[in-house]
């Protein structure tokens, strides 16, 4: 399955030779939360089962010379009684990894609400969040600037303090490049 990506801004500049960032992997659940956790890791799609707790994974990524950034992931199971648990791993959490499912338009309106509610917490303010469109190889999948209209992004701007800078807009298919740009 593809993933279409943010093109980020430089949300972390000026990062060490060596830096540890913590990030929770949120969506609904079968979005593909677990497939783009392991495309980071061993940059190859794996079969995967639904998630019924978090999975945690550490992947350590070269950014050129002697810089390495290493990300510790947690992917947390997207069912709607899981849901309430998000606040727990998001809580002093470096960045959010979005994913929706591009081929499931009946729960487009449930995946918006879930990211709203996740971008405007009080403690989640000032962290980025990259939006992942798994799922973009498939037919009938939406296009990026329809999921980007569905999910309503731009009503996470302004109004929304700290998200204009940290919600981005939806291309790509490299799951790795959209954490580079974040970090680099």
């Amino acid at each position: 399955m593809g993933n279409g990506l943010s093109e980020q801004p430089q949300f972390l500049s000026n990062v060490p030779f060596f830096q540890s960032f913590h990030i929770a992997i949120l969506g609904l659940d079968s979005a593909g939360k677990t497939t783009v956790l392991y495309r980071l890791q061993f940059n190859e799609f794996v079969n995967t089962v639904p998630t019924k707790g978090f999975n945690t994974e550490k992947v350590k990524v070269s950014l050129g010379g002697n810089r390495t950034v290493t990300y510790h992931f947690w992917d947390v199971g997207g069912q709607e009684k899981l849901r309430p648990l998000w606040k727990s791993y998001t809580r002093c959490t470096d960045g959010i990894i979005f994913v929706v499912d591009s081929v499931d338009t009946e729960r487009m309106e449930e995946a918006k609400t879930e990211l709203h509610k996740i971008a405007k917490t009080s403690e989640n303010q000032g962290v980025p969040i990259l939006l992942v469109a798994n799922k973009q190889d498939l037919r009938h999948a939406l296009g990026l600037e329809e999921i980007e209209k569905l999910l309503a992004l731009k009503e996470l701007g302004p109004a929304t303090p700290g998200t204009s800078s940290r919600l981005a807009r939806l291309s790509g298919m490299d799951c790795g490049r959209g954490l580079k740009d974040c970090t680099i």
